[in-house]
């Protein structure tokens, strides 16, 4: 893949459910992870959304394919997958993406 301005061409999207009840220990789960992404130095982005009522997504950007897989396999996610029975309706969904097109600030 050509590299674009900004050098994010490797992503992943992570799609959660909260149970019933347990939104609020979602939000805040997902905002103390904020912490443990700023220590990887190939995470370039990072954001975590809802999507109401129980739906959160997080989107996060890597330089590198390396970057990428180093998340995937870091403390945020074995968090989420010491959590999950706990706080989530079902398993999380989480798919490695690639952005074909963007725009970034200069």
């Amino acid at each position: 893949m050509e590299d674009r301005k900004g050098g994010c061409d490797y992503e992943r999207k992570g799609i959660v459910e909260a149970k019933p009840g347990k939104e609020a220990e979602v939000e805040k789960f997902l905002q103390a992870g904020q912490g443990l992404v700023e220590a990887e130095p190939k995470t370039v982005s990072w954001f975590a959304i809802k999507m109401p009522p129980s739906t959160y997504g997080i989107f996060d950007t890597f330089a590198d394919d390396s970057g990428r897989d180093a998340h995937l396999n870091g403390k945020v996610a074995q968090a989420l997958m010491e959590k999950a029975g706990e706080l989530l309706a079902k398993s999380p969904s989480i798919e490695k993406i690639d952005v074909i097109a963007s725009k970034l600030p200069n």
